[in-house]
């Protein structure tokens, strides 16, 4: 599970590390799925290509809308690149707003009754 925390409207950036054991390339297919997916991005695209014995990182970035938690999951399909597949890898994704900056600050004057 990966988690974002943050404020409400803020944008919160978590990176994800793979590493390759194998002496091949292996290229991934980057989707988000579930009930609130629109709310996570991939800022670098969605192919992940990881060198042979190599690792990488990807960048998953998630901006809040609401105060109830969001929940996705991301999911990195293997491509067959020369006959080599590596196993289909799935992160579940969780949101938390721990606070709220007011994003702006109205003075009224008003009658509080009237008959």
């Amino acid at each position: 599970t990966i988690e974002f925390t943050g404020a409400l409207h803020a944008t919160v950036v978590r990176q994800v590390r793979l590493k390759n054991p194998s002496i091949k390339t292996l290229v991934y297919n980057a989707i988000l799925v579930g009930r609130d997916a629109d709310d996570f991005s991939l800022p670098k695209g969605n192919t992940v290509t990881i060198a042979p014995k190599k690792q990488t990182s990807i960048n998953v970035e998630f901006t809040s809308r609401f105060l109830r938690p969001a929940e996705a999951v991301l999911l990195l399909i293997s491509k067959s690149v020369g006959g080599i597949g590596g196993a289909t890898l799935t992160f579940s994704l969780k949101s938390e707003v721990k606070h709220i900056e007011p994003a702006d600050i109205l003075n009224c004057k008003s009658p509080c009754y009237e008959l």
